[in-house]
This record gives C-alpha cells, sequence and structure tokens, in this order.
C-alpha cells in the first residue's frame, strides 16, 4: 500500500470520521481557505483509482467512501516504516525507542506478557 501524502491524508480522515461523502460535502469539511472543488476532486479520483476509496453512482456525481479503514492504513505504514528505516527489523525499531527512552523496560515486560498470553490462546 502506497504512502498517502498529507493532502490525501487529510482527506481519507474525514471520510474515515464521517462515513460516505460526495466531494461538495467534502469541501465543506475544510476550514478557510477551502480547496478548490476541482482540485478535491481530482484528488478524491486519484484515490479512488488507487484503491483507498470506492464509490456509488448517483446520475452523474458520485458518493465516495473508504475502503481501506484507518487501522488498515496504520498497519501498513508502520510495517513500511519499519521495513525503510530499520532493515525490516521489528528489534532494532523497538531498540531505538529504547534509546530515546520512548519506551520504559517496564512497558517491554507488559508487552513481553501481552505477547505470551496470546500465543497461550
Amino acid at each position: 500500500m502506497k504512502k498517502l501524502t498529507g493532502k490525501e491524508e487529510i482527506i481519507m480522515e474525514f471520510f474515515w470520521e464521517r462515513g460516505e461523502l460526495f466531494v461538495r460535502e467534502l469541501r465543506e469539511l475544510y476550514q478557510d481557505p477551502k480547496p478548490h472543488i476541482n482540485t478535491l476532486s481530482t484528488q478524491v479520483r486519484t484515490l479512488d483509482d488507487e484503491g483507498y476509496l470506492g464509490h456509488h453512482d448517483y446520475g452523474s456525481t458520485y458518493r465516495y467512501f473508504a475502503k481501506v479503514s484507518r487501522d488498515e492504513y496504520t498497519q501498513s505504514s508502520l510495517i513500511g516504516f519499519i521495513d525503510k528505516y530499520f532493515g525490516n527489523s521489528y528489534l532494532n525499531a523497538v531498540s531505538a525507542l529504547v534509546k530515546e527512552e520512548k519506551i520504559t523496560v517496564e512497558q517491554l515486560k507488559e508487552l513481553v506478557e501481552l505477547i505470551e498470553k496470546g500465543e497461550r490462546k
């Protein structure tokens, strides 16, 4: 799954939060200055072409909906990030968090306990 641009992530957030939307409804969710309707329409069609959004036909217009959930995108982004920056090593990623003091030894122990409980099921 390709990483979304910042503008694409904003669009997807609206769909994840609101559900199905016409492009005009999507535009109204933005604060001023609102993006031009044609620009927004192009971005939405691109997300549709890439499989992030789907649509239902309503005459000559479309109502769009998210085909990829926020969780699916987050999971894919995390995996891609670890692959790109940590050589696909989750151990290296966690080690970096420990070195930067972003996660404590106690939290790591909790994580191990959760993993062990999950393996027992």
